[in-house]
C-alpha cells in the first residue's frame, strides 16, 4: 500500500472482488481504478485513451497491485459495450461491483445544440449507464449481490450553465438511481449515486480551472480547499463494502459544502 494510503479505510470485502469501471483511465475514473486496485480488487476499467490506460495499468501493476484489465470501448456504441462486459465475464466470472463513471461535459450554449449533438450528448452521458447495468445484470443476479455506483454531479443542484445537456443527463441519472433501487433490492443489488462538486482534475485545470473560476468555487464551498478525485474515491469504496450493505437508492455529494 502506497504511504499516503496508510491514513484512510481498509475493506476486507472488496478484496478479491471483481470491480469493473467506465472511463477509467483518467481524471475520477483513474482514482476509482487507482482505489480498488490497492484493495485487492480484481479491477477491470473501460476507456478510450489506450495511452493513459497503459500507463495507469504499469503503474499500478510496478507498485504490486492486481493487474487490471483494460478493454478500450467506446460506451456510445452499445454492441461494443456488451462484448467488452463480456470480455470481463470471460476472464473473472462475474462482475461484483460497477461504478458508471464515463461523461463528457463539454461546454456547449442553447444555441449550438441539434438534434444530433443532443443525441451524441445522451449517448455519452445518460444512456451507457443504463446499458451496463442492463449488460451486468445476470452476472450480479447470479451471485444474488451486487453494488452499483452512478457518477451524476452537483451541477444540476446549483444550477450550474453553459452545459444543460450534460446537467440534464446528470440530473436524469438521480432518477434512473433511484427507480432501479427499487427495482433491483429484491435480488440483493444496492444502486447509489454519487454526485462530485469541482474536482480538481487535471482536464479541469487544462480547460476550465481559472483564477476566477477557483474563487468562486472557495466562495461557495464550506471547505476552503480543492477537492480532489481521490476525495471522491474514496467515498465510491465505502458504498461498494460490505460495510454499506444497507445503503441504497441514496444520493452523495462530496463538493466541500457547495450545496
Amino acid at each position: 500500500m502506497q504511504d499516503s494510503d496508510a491514513k484512510f479505510g481498509r475493506y476486507p470485502s472488496l478484496e478479491g472482488r471483481v470491480v469493473l469501471v467506465t472511463g477509467g483511465a483518467t481524471g475520477i475514473g483513474e482514482s476509482i481504478v487507482t482505489a480498488f486496485a490497492w484493495q485487492g480488487s480484481r479491477v477491470a476499467f473501460f476507456d478510450i485513451q489506450d495511452e493513459a490506460a497503459k500507463l495507469l495499468v504499469d503503474g499500478l501493476t510496478a507498485d504490486g497491485c492486481p493487474a487490471p484489465l483494460y478493454v478500450h470501448c467506446d460506451l456510445t456504441d452499445i454492441a461494443a459495450l456488451k462484448s467488452a462486459v463480456e470480455q470481463v465475464l470471460a476472464k473473472w466470472g462475474g462482475v461484483d461491483v460497477l461504478v458508471n463513471n464515463a461523461a463528457n461535459d463539454q461546454r456547449h450554449t442553447i444555441e449550438e445544440v441539434t438534434p444530433e449533438y443532443w443525441d451524441h450528448s445522451m449517448a455519452t452521458n445518460l444512456r451507457p449507464q443504463f446499458f451496463m447495468i442492463q449488460a451486468v445484470l445476470p452476472a450480479m443476479r447470479r451471485v444474488g449481490r451486487g453494488s452499483i455506483i452512478n457518477m451524476s454531479s452537483i451541477c444540476w443542484m446549483i444550477p450550474s450553465t453553459g452545459v444543460p445537456l450534460y446537467i440534464a443527463a446528470k440530473a436524469a441519472i438521480v432518477g434512473l438511481t433511484r427507480t432501479l433501487a427499487h427495482e433491483l433490492g429484491p435480488d440483493n443489488i444496492r444502486v447509489n449515486a454519487v454526485l462530485p462538486g469541482a474536482i480538481a482534475t487535471e482536464r479541469q485545470k487544462l480547460l476550465w480551472y481559472t483564477p476566477e473560476y477557483k474563487a468562486e468555487i472557495m466562495a461557495s464551498q464550506a471547505l476552503k480547499r480543492d477537492i480532489v478525485p481521490e476525495d471522491v474515491a474514496r467515498l465510491v469504496l465505502f458504498l461498494a463494502a460490505d460495510d454499506a450493505s444497507a445503503i441504497t437508492n441514496q444520493s452523495y455529494v462530496v463538493d466541500g459544502g457547495w450545496v
